[in-house]
């Protein structure tokens, strides 16, 4: 009976994000990891609390640990990838979302890393893309929309 109120719970938080009310998810998504014990739980909820409470931290080590007891659940390694994009750190959610596609397709996962993009060539590739004259060139030739 427990389980079935979980999952119930977990079904409307996965509602209320598809609909943009994470506040809402966070709600559900609290309940159904009291409730239940699958890792989707807590990696739903680990993710709703990194993004609404900014408890990024603890949001980690919930979906690390759900990816731990399911390694193959790609929607892990998308609310990991989600919460590194929360916390400004866009290199490691890259590396864990191109490591959730490794464990089969997500549209959710394309569709993030569509979104972010892929970056241009450096400007002067002779030179690295950290030195000066690469950085502000290429923001100079971006605003001018010649890149």
């Amino acid at each position: 009976m427990i389980e079935a109120e979980a999952e119930k719970e977990f079904l409307k938080g996965l509602k209320a994000l598809q609909e943009r009310n994470s506040l809402a998810a966070l709600s559900c998504f609290e309940k159904a990891a009291g409730f239940g014990t699958r890792p989707v739980y807590s990696s739903y909820f680990g993710f709703s609390i990194a993004k609404e409470r900014g408890q990024v931290q603890k949001g980690m080590l919930l979906c690390r640990e759900a990816i731990e007891k399911e390694p193959e659940n790609s929607a892990h390694y998308l609310n990991l990838g989600r919460i590194h994009l929360a916390a400004k750190n866009k290199q490691d959610a890259l590396r864990v979302l191109r490591e959730g596609l490794a464990h089969g397709p997500n549209n959710e996962i394309i569709a993030l890393l569509d979104s972010i993009g892929t970056r241009k060539p450096p400007v002067l590739p002779f030179l690295d893309r950290d030195n000066p004259l690469n950085k502000y060139l290429g923001k100079i030739l971006g605003r001018l929309g010649l890149r």
